[in-house]
């Protein structure tokens, strides 16, 4: 029996930031963040937009058209969480009118969460085959202003069900998996932005890259050229090319530099424009994989790497479904991307310093999402979802 994503969707704010603006201000070479780290855009959040409104926002294309009672788990990624004890996903589980005989669990593991909630939701479908699972992806990247990560922002959110008999990708049991305690980002209970050791992060991730492709091929009988397609975790799009290159040299590959591109390069289209995601990134990049490339995937092998600070991947295999096309969002998403405001330097900065009430009284948000949910306010210490 097969296992895999039925359907996947994605969804971004409506503000930007163009990086030329942000070169600009700080009088730095806007080829630095064009072609150094691949970067044109970042998504910015409204006000009245977190990790919630993101991921119900991502899951109301599929929603509208799902036999929602079918769908008995809801597991939701996000290293960007709004309360420490409540899971982010029982705001969204009530937003999109799920059943109540659902379980709703959050998952944390900075980058690497999503991909966690993709192996357990396949092991719940391969148990009860009738059922499907609910995946969401919500993240925020924050960054300290002046910080060499202040270029790599972004936000954004993936929702995906996972079923029996999937029509886009089959997801294949065998995986490598490496785990080490490092401290290349983090970001403690106390501070609202992130934490990173930018060279240390890269070095980690091209570590635990190699790692988990040696106990990857250890379990599977796939070999680096048996893949035509690779998505990785994209922190910053250039991230791809340094991953690719590497995982090419452990293999001894002859592809040339053209050849090696084009295994990668359609995954990059929508991070560019959106920034980093954390675990909703490598998942935005098979969305645009699928939607972006020229040729027919169908029976092609991609390879996954997911990749969470500090640090926690996994490689593994899908195959693309005949017939994939067919159930895609395509229209939608380049719609919401052309569809965005662009943003000037000092609205930039009055997104970036969104309101943190901590004193329990009563604070509603100004109305700035085109989404078809927002935060409309915090009122006694507690956070009010609307649909708009």
């Amino acid at each position: 029996m097969s296992v895999g994503i039925d359907e996947i969707s994605f969804y971004t704010p409506n503000y930007y930031l163009d990086l030329r603006t942000l070169a600009k201000a700080k009088n730095i070479e806007v080829e630095k963040y064009y072609n150094g780290i691949g970067q044109e855009k970042m998504s910015m959040p409204g006000h009245d937009e977190d990790i919630v409104t993101m991921a119900a926002n991502a899951a109301k294309p599929i929603i509208d058209h799902t036999d929602t009672s079918s769908i008995r788990t809801l597991l939701f990624a996000t290293e960007t969480g709004v309360d420490q004890s409540k899971s982010a996903g029982v705001y969204a589980h009530r937003l999109l009118g799920l059943s109540p005989n659902c379980r709703v669990v959050e998952l944390k593991q900075a980058c690497y969460s999503a991909t966690a909630a993709i192996q357990m939701a396949c092991a719940l479908v391969a148990r009860q085959p009738e059922q499907k699972v609910l995946v969401l992806a919500s993240d925020i990247a924050r960054y300290d202003l002046g910080s060499p990560g202040e270029a790599t922002q972004g936000c954004g959110a993936v929702a995906m069900v996972v079923s029996a008999k999937p029509r886009l990708v089959e997801i294949d049991p065998d995986v490598g998996n490496f785990a080490e305690d490092v401290m290349d980002f983090w970001r403690p209970n106390y501070r609202s932005n992130a934490l990173v050791d930018g060279k240390y992060s890269t070095k980690v991730y091209l570590h635990s890259l190699k790692k988990a492709w040696e106990n990857f091929v250890h379990s599977s009988s796939l070999a680096f050229t048996n893949f035509s397609h690779f998505c990785y975790h994209l922190p910053f799009s250039r991230m791809a090319e340094k991953a690719h290159r590497h995982l090419s040299r452990i293999n001894n590959s002859t592809l040339n530099l053209e050849a090696m591109t084009r295994q990668f390069e359609d995954s990059l289209h929508y991070n560019r424009v959106i920034g980093n995601s954390y675990t909703a990134s490598i998942y935005i990049s098979l969305v645009s994989l699928l939607e972006n490339c020229k040729h027919d995937l169908e029976g092609k092998k991609i390879g996954f790497f997911s990749y969470g600070s500090g640090c926690v991947s996994e490689f593994f295999s899908g195959t693309v479904v005949s017939g994939y096309d067919k159930f895609l969002h395509t229209l939608g998403h380049q719609k919401m991307l052309a569809e965005r405001e662009e943003v000037d330097y000092e609205t930039y900065l009055a997104l970036y310093h969104y309101p943190e009430y901590t004193d329990g009284e009563a604070h509603s948000f100004e109305a700035m999402t085109k989404g078809h949910f927002r935060l409309a306010g915090v009122n006694g210490h507690k956070r009010e979802y609307v649909s708009c």
